[in-house]
């Protein structure tokens, strides 16, 4: 189990899970920052000049998750993180890794005004022995704390909050104890994987009128996603999309009625698994049927229907490859086979 504890500078995360690991019998103090430290340490300049905060870095993001279970596998218990995660899309990528190496995750955010926090910030001495440092340190801290407030719609409806303004560290302390007992702030996510084997998945494209694609947002992954997911054990493909469909939107669709749009191979890129993915055109979705989408919380976010040019941006590269053909061989009556999202020397282009 990992508590994550969340929150800007100048809120008491730290001392707060000091304490909190002393109340948890077989708990560990687990500090991500040291991560950032050993990057900071091994990589050129010119790639951390590249970024503003090593949390940029995907080298920081695949290490959290893996450094922890790796931990909790050394010593097995509670993993207590203090640490301040502002990015939802990071928030995303780190829980869902936790996610799917069986971890569950209690994510809390330790909230005060900001006129405390600038209080506790001005009060706090870091470098003692350097007093450049310490303002250099202190500015830092101050400056982050408009992006804070900018995050809190996401974060304030992700995690379990808790006002810190009145409260010594202890009583922080003992209150987070006390809702973890209660699983008040438990994350939803699940992102079970019985294998490490490659796997076949199947996707549905659903459209508006304006043939613009409906897009899904993963609470577990930083980018968004076609509806759809892994082919079960002795299930057809065209099943498996139709399944999906329902399960993540609330969807009764004709297997019959959908059309094979892409069989695209995606390779393995580090822990992520890859495998054969198939896209199926789902048709239009009437108003009503718009109207009924429901979202498992558990699994996705949000939906929106988006233009080929706005799902760059929302997309991986190799999803936006594999819809930009998907949607060509839709305009074209077609199929595409295709390899890391891109045509294939063979098989590209053939009739469906």
């Amino acid at each position: 189990m990992i508590i994550w504890v969340n929150g800007t500078f100048g809120v008491g995360k730290s001392s707060a899970c000091r304490e909190l690991v002393e109340l948890l019998p077989g708990s560990t103090l687990f500090d991500p920052e040291g991560i950032g430290d050993y990057l900071r340490g091994v990589l050129p300049r010119r790639r951390l000049a590249e970024v503003g905060d090593y949390q940029d870095l995907p080298a920081w993001r695949r290490l959290v998750p893996e450094a922890a279970a790796t931990v909790l596998a050394e010593v097995p218990g509670t993993l207590v993180v203090p640490m301040t995660l502002l990015r939802e899309a990071y928030r995303d990528e780190i829980f869902g890794a936790l996610a799917a190496r069986g971890l569950t995750v209690h994510h809390f955010v330790l909230h005060a005004e900001e006129t405390i926090l600038r209080e506790r910030i001005g009060h706090d001495t870091r470098f003692p022995d350097d007093p450049a440092a310490d303002a250099e340190c202190r500015r830092w801290r101050l400056a982050h704390l408009p992006v804070y407030q900018q995050a809190r719609t996401w974060l304030h409806r992700d995690a379990r909050v808790l006002d810190t303004a009145d409260l010594t560290p202890r009583q922080v302390a003992e209150t987070l104890a006390a809702l973890v007992a209660e699983g008040a702030a438990r994350c939803p996510i699940v992102r079970a994987t019985d294998s490490a084997d490659d796997t076949v998945a199947a996707a549905v494209l659903l459209f508006d009128e304006d043939d613009r694609v409906l897009l899904v947002d993963p609470v577990y992954k930083p980018d968004w996603e076609f509806p759809g997911g892994v082919v079960e054990r002795g299930e057809a493909p065209t099943l498996a999309a139709v399944r999906e469909a329902a399960e993540e939107l609330g969807l009764r669709l004709d297997p019959e009625a959908l059309r094979l749009l892409a069989v695209d191979w995606e390779p393995r890129t580090g822990p992520r698994r890859g495998g054969m993915r198939l896209v199926y055109d789902g048709g239009r979705l009437t108003a009503a049927q718009r109207a009924e989408l429901r979202l498992p919380p558990d699994e996705l976010r949000d939906w929106r229907f988006v233009t080929l040019g706005e799902s760059e941006r929302l997309l991986s590269a190799g999803r936006y490859r594999r819809l930009a053909s998907a949607l060509e061989a839709r305009g074209a009556g077609t199929s595409h086979y295709l390899e890391a999202g891109r045509p294939a020397a063979t098989g590209a282009g053939s009739a469906g």
